[in-house]
């Protein structure tokens, strides 16, 4: 490359990094954007986008055994576990391509290597072999990303041992297999794999799955599982490993000190992320680093002038849709934009696509009642839902939790089919400041799932119709 003085450089080419490199040449800077491995980082490539596509292929497969209900008979479906990886992984590339052709449309230079902060005013790019080059630019984002956090004494070996890596592209299918961890992550690995026929086991820290939503999303969420088959060790830890040729045997040890021995083909920690601070030059800067992650303010600005950090190099949420939004949010006000406004993370949707999906925004109904808030809480099942029953989907719940007195709704939590598309409703009521008379007073159509998110509103009232 020719050029190496710019606007701004942006290390990390994932869903933070690319964004944050398109909105800046939107708004008429010269941007470089350095990626080491794929554009679309590991969202993109190993995350977000390949889970769904291995979770709609189990989806269908356990149509496939479920056609009974529906008047369909079929007999003998199989599958075929390196043709579903195959897809994944096309699916994979072709979003990969796509961004590479977003940034090209957006006249951003894209810079292969890894990059290491050269003082605050540049990037030296490290390129296979090649003479590293140096990029100048008054503003530098970092949108290194973060990967997968390992227990001591139990790192992922890449064969018996897995992350989310290599969960994504098993060469078989494992008999049985272990998963630490019943955050987003895990439970989706955990759906994917019961639901292609692996007898799964998850163990997790705390007392219950899917700790970071409303207690009763949890408690319906583990019923629903457990039905389904899955064994479930709360309040739980591993506390050793014993490694055969092709199995795997972990000791549990519960809260109150009893323990007992599974053993498994396959075990995949999915016990949270760190950020990817390592060996990118903070140091030398003088950038602030707590607990594996940077610290920065509301603009994503790390103290240090010049320098920024977003995503999941950051702090929680670590979700690929917050990582877009700080980028654009860190440029605009680099940019000088009027009217910015910081982010605020309650008004932030968390999705787990597992079955059956679950969702949620802002404010838990214990969270609420611990601030002191005097809460009205609406609930609606699927049961009572024309359109779920018609799908054959009658298991799940609309929740919401609003302030008494004022009407504000201050979070929202489901569980059930298709939920991860319906939570979008309540994200766009909480930024538009709308109290429970916005939303009885909202039109939904039938029949639709979303109806049931009227349905809840109404509840939390004693207005509920349908149910």
């Amino acid at each position: 490359m020719t050029e190496t003085n710019f606007d701004l450089v942006v290390v990390g080419g994932g869903p933070g990094g690319y964004v944050t490199a398109i909105r800046g040449a939107q708004l008429g800077m010269n941007v470089a954007v350095i990626e080491a491995e794929h554009l679309g980082g590991i969202c993109l490539n190993w995350g977000c986008i390949p889970t769904k596509a291995l979770l709609r292929s189990s989806e269908i497969y356990h149509l496939l055994h479920n056609l009974d209900e529906h008047g369909i008979s079929a007999t003998e479906a199989t599958f075929d576990i390196q043709k579903m990886v195959k897809r994944s992984r096309k699916v994979a590339k072709q979003l990969s391509n796509g961004v590479k052709h977003l940034l090209k449309k957006s006249k951003v230079t894209v810079v292969e290597g890894y990059g290491v902060l050269d003082g605050a005013g540049g990037v030296t790019v490290e390129q296979n072999g090649k003479t590293p080059i140096t990029l100048k630019a008054p503003h530098i984002v970092l949108a290194t990303g973060a990967r997968a956090r390992s227990l001591p004494g139990f790192e992922d070996d890449g064969k018996l041992i897995w992350t989310y890596r290599e969960a994504l592209v098993p060469d078989k299918m494992p008999k049985a297999m272990l998963v630490v961890g019943s955050g987003a992550i895990g439970m989706e690995f955990a759906s994917f794999y019961h639901d292609m026929g692996a007898d799964v086991t998850v163990v997790e820290v705390l007392d219950r799955i899917l700790p970071q939503e409303d207690e009763e999303i949890s408690a319906l969420a583990r019923k629903s599982f457990e039905k389904q088959g899955l064994t479930f060790h709360t309040d739980a830890k591993v506390i050793g490993v014993d490694k055969g040729d092709n199995t795997v045997t972990v000791k549990i040890e519960s809260a109150e000190g009893k323990s007992e021995q599974v053993s498994v083909d396959r075990v995949v920690l999915a016990v949270g992320i760190t950020g990817n601070v390592e060996g990118i030059g903070l140091e030398e800067v003088g950038v602030k680093v707590d607990r594996g992650h940077v610290t920065v303010n509301e603009w994503g600005e790390t103290g240090v002038s010049g320098v920024y950090a977003i995503g999941d190099l950051t702090g929680p949420p670590w979700l690929a849709h917050k990582a877009s939004h700080e980028g654009v949010i860190c440029v605009e006000k680099i940019a000088g934009i009027d009217g910015v406004h910081s982010l605020d993370t309650s008004h932030i949707p968390g999705c787990t696509y597992c079955r059956p999906q679950v969702a949620s925004i802002g404010m838990t109904e214990m969270a609420a009642k611990d601030a002191g808030i005097e809460v009205k809480i609406g609930r609606f099942p699927y049961m009572g839902n024309g359109k779920a029953i018609a799908l054959g989907e009658p298991e799940g719940l609309i929740k919401t939790v609003f302030d008494a007195n004022t009407g504000e709704l201050l979070g929202a939590h489901m569980i059930g089919a298709e939920v991860t598309e319906l939570i979008q409703g309540y994200a766009i009521a909480r930024t538009l400041e709308a109290t429970e008379a916005d939303l009885m007073n909202t039109v939904f159509p039938h029949p639709t799932l979303s109806e049931m998110m009227h349905e809840s509103v109404l509840d939390a009232f004693d207005r509920a119709i349908h149910f």
